[in-house]
């Protein structure tokens, strides 16, 4: 099996049974190769633990019933994903949106900070074999039903020294990131991650004065500093727009043109 369709079945477990209790050993199991394997491709190509993975899309899964389902208990959910105790789920929660469940149900909008990752691609842009594929189905799918509109593209300038100070504090870069996006977004716009450390917020105007307005929402927090442990880290984001018009654009194109307008914006 070659390491491409070993990482799409890996994905394709795991996702199949978060709900359930695995681990890594069952997930090589399920794919037939051994443990350390499996591990090192994984974490390889994807920066991150089987283990890590398994609780970040349980917590986005667990995030999402938070917002959808507000009359299910937290326990309930907690329960759900494989928590015996609201404790062990707090602190899973926790470790990942950096907030407790019942802060989160209060104040946020979007989960969409860890969505599924799919298997890298052998073929196509160079620029784009460098990214690290992300399902944006979701996001393709409210494309189609608003064509027209604005998407305001980011990346997170230097992310790899602040993931050098420690991971946790990468994992704080992203999720103000993904903060700022949320606090500079309308009632009607989405904000998904497309990448490693690439967001789009995407709007429901095909209004430029619009989307400049956004961006320089964005723009105006530049060099605000996140806080991890005794120390502040400043946090500066690349900032691009893009519009795809109104003709049809297939999936591919979709995620290639939100990157281009990211890699533009460093120009």
């Amino acid at each position: 099996m070659n390491h491409i369709n070993l990482l799409a079945d890996a994905l394709h477990y795991m996702e199949e049974n978060l709900c359930n209790e695995i681990s890594t050993d069952d997930v090589a199991k399920a794919c037939y190769c051994s443990r350390s394997t499996l591990e090192k491709l994984f974490r390889c190509v994807n920066s991150i633990t089987i283990r890590d993975y398994i609780v970040r899309r349980r917590m986005m899964k667990a995030a999402r019933l938070l917002l959808e389902q507000p009359q299910m208990g937290i326990l309930s959910i907690a329960i759900q994903f494989g928590y015996s105790t609201n404790e062990s789920f707090t602190r899973a929660f926790h470790s990942v949106w950096n907030c407790n469940p019942s802060e989160y149900r209060h104040t946020a909008r979007f989960t969409e900070l860890f969505p599924r990752l799919n298997p890298p691609i052998e073929k196509g842009d160079p620029y784009m074999r460098e990214r690290r594929h992300v399902d944006i189905s979701e996001l393709y799918d409210l494309f189609t039903k608003r064509k027209g509109c604005y998407f305001i593209c980011c990346d997170i300038r230097c992310l790899m020294p602040i993931n050098e100070i420690s991971r946790k504090a990468g994992d704080l870069a992203i999720l103000e990131t993904m903060n700022r996006l949320e606090e500079a977004a309308g009632e009607e716009d989405y904000v998904f991650r497309i990448g490693g450390d690439e967001f789009a917020l995407m709007t429901n105007s095909s209004e430029v004065s619009y989307a400049e307005s956004v961006a320089e929402q964005i723009l105006a927090k530049n060099g605000q500093p996140i806080q991890f442990e005794d120390r502040e880290i400043p946090l500066h984001l690349h900032v691009g727009m893009t519009r795809m018009g109104e003709t049809n654009v297939r999936y591919s194109e979709l995620f290639t043109n939100l990157h281009n307008a990211i890699r533009e914006s460093k120009q």
